[in-house]
């Protein structure tokens, strides 16, 4: 059942917006692959749909730090590429669990596997 935002008790609003906040950040990999080249970039976030909406923006405004990624993206657009997360960290209560570490090393694994792949095609 969807509710309009003045339907909803203020205090459910401050319930779920409280949620919202703090909710375990899908932390992971993600990669942009340029459909017309095969390249692919492998990136690392804590915050895995923040990163992938930030890059799509700067992309669009034409501010992005990669020049490479960004001219490719001025010739041939969004249509162009497909951004995917390929992997999630799980949340972890464990204390002693390093989530950067993790993170650190999926991301080396996902570099190593699509240059790989990159040779091999």
């Amino acid at each position: 059942m969807t509710y309009k935002p003045d339907q909803v008790a203020p205090a459910t609003r401050r319930q779920v917006a409280r949620q919202a906040r703090d909710a375990f950040p899908r932390m992971g990999i993600y990669t942009i692959r340029d459909n017309e080249t095969g390249a692919v970039l492998v990136g690392a976030s804590r915050n895995v749909d923040g990163a992938l909406n930030r890059t799509q923006f700067e992309l669009r405004m034409r501010s992005h730090t990669n020049k490479t990624l960004q001219a490719a993206w001025d010739r041939g657009g969004p249509e162009r590429f497909t951004f995917e997360i390929v992997a999630l960290i799980k949340e972890n209560d464990d204390p002693g669990f390093d989530c950067l570490m993790e993170l650190r090393l999926l991301e080396q694994l996902y570099r190593e596997q699509f240059e790989r792949t990159a040779l091999a095609g």
